[in-house]
């Protein structure tokens, strides 16, 4: 069984799955970073009981690295479909 569709369509959502896979990498999978005052100390600040580096606070978690892996994956369903599609149409 072959289905006929025109390939605004897997080009589209190809496309869409590209666009929005780059945006959950940059936006989702992008460490948490504190915007840092003029009073704040420059070795770090105390958060409880122990000493917080800024260097800590650039880390990525585990959500991060998921959004990060996620996003990948997108990207590449959405280059497959564009050059499944691609070679498709040029086979006719």
């Amino acid at each position: 069984m072959q289905l006929n569709l025109p390939p605004i369509i897997p080009y589209a959502v190809g496309c869409i799955l590209i666009l929005f896979g780059a945006l959950r990498i940059n936006y989702l999978g992008a460490p948490r970073v504190r915007k840092r005052n003029d009073d704040d100390e420059s070795a770090g600040e105390v958060s409880g009981d122990r000493t917080v580096e800024p260097e800590e606070r650039l880390q990525r978690g585990p959500q991060q690295r998921r959004h990060i892996r996620w996003g990948i994956i997108w990207i590449l369903l959405g280059l497959f479909l564009v050059i499944s599609t691609f070679v498709q149409v040029r086979r006719g």
